[in-house]
């Protein structure tokens, strides 16, 4: 149950006007799977203040679609699943991975490829399985993943842990990022305390503070919980948690959010400066001949010099520099859709007026206004040049979702194929209907390799 002393102060919170304002598509379909409060809700009272705990009956559903115990068999059986991939635990300490990996016979001599056999008896003696990466290896997740990015508007990540009956695999510890734990099979009993830090950063690991997590974890819980198959709960970084598995093998997905915070822009800031006060002479001065440096007296004028100077290129700092270096940070750890190299090769070569673009999912877009006779487009982590002519043609398109070549505004349909060829060769649009091996153009469609309008 939940400590009444933390939905009051969490209440509090929010009346006092400090929660953030909620932006972007009202839908959020990913998120909706993981809350039983309206996402506007979980917005103003939950995101990274305090847990929620959701019912399988308050969701609606379960997770098996995206894992179960035989996708589980399956990605350690046959899928030539690879360290780091797979990580051990038991007791609280991570197993040696030589414990369970090895070559695989024959054309498989990769020495780090997991070894079933050796999982099966780690396991049966009581060790936790955790797939790591999830949202890389197996397609539901990765889906399921891109969807959750997108609805909160910062990274995920997911791992699932599989732990026997009545065993633990980590003792109580917190995380650096906030996590959704959605129960797939079986049941397990969680305990949730107070953090001991609020809002802990990466270089604020817990083992630092292991005694302190300790103590913690001896007081009274927030939650005192057991999940079955269904609930999900929502814990902000920083909170203490461990689970223990009942009567039979438990199962969930843990997702990671790496989430974008304000030391964020702070780091951005900083390596702004860090650019800025390079190109000041005053700064990149030598220290003098004979300097000891084990007084600190000798050096006191030079580092007050230094940080005054410092002061003065932070003042310098363009702020939309900062926002655009924290998204460009951010972007860089989304992945949007995966496309199909061969099916969308062949759409290239095939494409057509009446062929139909789609906009990449989930890819981060960013059109800016053209300078000149240039137009920039963000795409992700990579920023194209491209003829400002296109502009209307890609605003019109990123608007719509999708269009035909023939649909694009403001060119003729030489550039209007010109530019849906770079486009899907980027990977910012794809033919939705493509296959691999699909026709070559014909000659009348210029078999895909003009260079009309320079994009």
């Amino acid at each position: 149950m939940l400590d009444p002393e933390l939905q009051d102060r969490a209440s509090s919170s929010a009346e006092e006007g400090d929660a953030r304002p909620w932006a972007g598509s009202p839908t959020r379909p990913a998120l909706r799977r993981c809350i039983r409060v309206e996402p506007e809700v979980f917005a103003a009272e939950h995101w990274s203040r305090r847990p929620l705990l959701s019912t399988a009956a308050e969701l609606g559903g379960t997770f098996t679609d995206l894992l179960d115990l035989a996708a589980v068999d399956e990605l350690l059986s046959t899928r030539g699943l690879r360290t780091p991939f797979l990580r051990i635990a038991k007791d609280g300490a991570v197993v040696d991975a030589k414990r369970f990996t090895s070559p695989q016979g024959a054309g498989a001599e990769v020495a780090d490829q997991v070894s079933s056999d050796a999982v099966l008896r780690l396991f049966a003696d009581g060790s936790t399985v955790v797939l790591q990466g999830l949202h890389r290896l197996w397609p539901p997740v990765i889906e399921f993943a891109g969807q959750l990015a997108a609805d909160l508007g910062h990274p995920t990540q997911v791992n699932a842990y599989i732990t026997p009956p009545s065993s633990r695999g980590f003792s109580p510890h917190y995380d650096v990022h906030d996590v959704f734990v959605l129960q797939v099979a079986g049941e397990k009993h969680w305990t949730i305390h107070e953090p001991v830090l609020t809002d802990p950063l990466r270089t604020h690991p817990w083992t630092d503070r292991a005694d302190e997590v300790a103590a913690a974890a001896q007081r009274p819980p927030v939650i005192d919980a057991v999940l079955r198959p269904g609930d999900a709960l929502y814990l902000p970084r920083g909170y203490l948690h461990s689970a223990v598995a009942l009567g039979e093998i438990s199962a969930h997905l843990t997702v990671g959010v790496h989430s974008v915070t304000r030391w964020g822009a702070v780091e951005s800031a900083l390596d702004q400066v860090r650019t800025l006060a390079a190109e000041d002479p005053a700064l990149r001065g030598s220290l003098p001949l004979g300097v000891d440096l084990a007084d600190p007296s000798t050096t006191a004028e030079d580092v007050a010099a230094v940080l005054s100077g410092l002061q003065r290129w932070l003042g310098e700092v363009d702020p939309a520099a900062v926002a655009d270096a924290l998204r460009a940070r951010t972007w860089a750890q989304v992945r949007p859709a995966p496309v199909s190299p061969l099916a969308q090769s062949s759409a290239i070569a095939a494409l057509a007026v009446d062929t139909v673009l789609q906009v990449r999912p989930l890819l981060r877009l960013q059109l800016r206004d053209p300078d000149g006779d240039r137009v920039a487009l963000v795409a992700g982590r990579r920023t194209h040049d491209l003829p400002a002519s296109t502009h209307p043609a890609l605003a019109a398109l990123f608007a719509a979702g999708e269009l035909k070549v023939g649909d694009l505004p403001g060119l003729d349909a030489a550039d209007q194929l010109t530019l849906a060829r770079r486009l899907v060769t980027e990977a910012i649009a794809v033919v939705p209907d493509a296959t691999a091996g699909a026709p070559a153009a014909t000659a009348g469609h210029d078999g895909g390799r003009g260079d009309t309008g320079g994009a």
